[in-house]
């Protein structure tokens, strides 16, 4: 079965950099239809994509420079965006420009087709995937799935842990997992949280009388909200002085799981901005029929469900 990478992966891999090493490796790529990828140097007055392929140039004409853009539903800086970084793309031609030099016609929505018809059409909801960070927006984080078919993962979907903005979880070419919410109309929508473990998985990690990392989350008057993971908070009896976002050291004074809470006392706090780290997961497989983020012994259920409906066309179901 063919892989489809998000962009900037195949480039990495030696089956690809031996496709570039000479004329007959890249016709022998050409003949067998190829999706390959290499690095877009220039994009032209007429937004066409000039590609370094080692032993000679590529051209990504226009309308073959991302799904779409023949037919005006996705704007030219799809094809703007891409100098510099890496395209995946099908070699469809070999012609001699004005020079008597040999230059390579590529169709970068080729490779998109491919990916979309063969892998992506697979695709159901709560199937486990994997996808590359491109870009954040305060509404959520934008995923490449394969051959630079962006997903939107939205903000409240990244962690159970509320946050003010994609960043303070992920950073533009972080490497995640991600889990299908939906396919509509050949649209992916992406969820992630359900991958960062339950309440319990989370809960394990803390004992009661530790004093812990946190983030100051929210700040209620009947207490602050910490975050000790990306899928689990706690809430600290109130302090002067304390904001949103600020680090803080907290001393663990309770873990209750039938009621699914955490009490914690606000030690110190600080103002520091770190890197976000790579996720840690939990949920290892490539499919999930549901998520049971709380407890067994729980009163309160929280459930995401993954169905699929008879049409085909994947829906997802969640239980707050």
């Amino acid at each position: 079965m063919i892989e489809f990478y998000p962009e900037g992966i195949l480039i990495e891999k030696p089956e690809n950099a031996r496709c570039f090493k000479s004329i007959n490796a890249l016709n022998e790529a050409f003949f067998e239809e190829k999706i390959l990828e290499a690095r877009a140097i220039i994009c032209d007055a007429e937004h066409n994509l000039i590609v370094d392929m080692g032993c000679i140039k590529g051209i990504i004409p226009r309308e073959e420079g991302a799904l779409g853009i023949k037919e005006g539903k996705v704007r030219d800086i799809a094809i703007i965006s891409r100098v510099n970084r890496p395209v995946s793309f099908i070699i469809t031609d070999f012609k001699k420009n004005t020079d008597g030099a040999t230059v390579a016609i590529l169709s970068r929505s080729k490779a998109q087709q491919r990916c979309m018809q063969q892998y992506i059409a697979s695709l159901s909801s709560g199937d486990v995937i994997n996808a590359r960070i491109t870009h954040l927006e305060p509404f959520g984080a934008f995923a490449d799935v394969g051959c630079g078919i962006v997903s939107l993962i939205p903000i409240d979907t990244i962690s159970v842990s509320r946050i003010d903005h994609p960043r303070e979880r992920f950073s533009v070419g972080m490497d995640i997992r991600a889990v299908v919410k939906s396919i509509e109309n050949g649209r992916i929508s992406l969820t992630h949280k359900e991958l960062l473990g339950t309440w319990q998985e989370n809960a394990s990690n803390f004992s009661v009388g530790e004093t812990v990392a946190g983030i100051i989350r929210t700040v209620e008057q009947y207490g602050a909200f910490v975050e000790l993971t990306p899928n689990i908070a706690g809430l600290a009896e109130i302090k002067d002085g304390i904001t949103p976002g600020s680090q803080a050291s907290v001393y663990i004074k309770n873990i209750i799981p039938e009621r699914m809470k955490i009490k914690l006392i606000i030690i110190d706090t600080f103002e520091q901005r770190y890197k976000p780290a790579p996720p840690k997961y939990y949920f290892t497989g490539n499919h999930m029929d549901s998520f049971l983020y709380s407890p067994p012994n729980c009163d309160k259920v929280i459930e995401t469900l993954f169905s699929c409906t008879t049409n085909g066309t994947p829906t997802p179901e969640a239980v707050d």
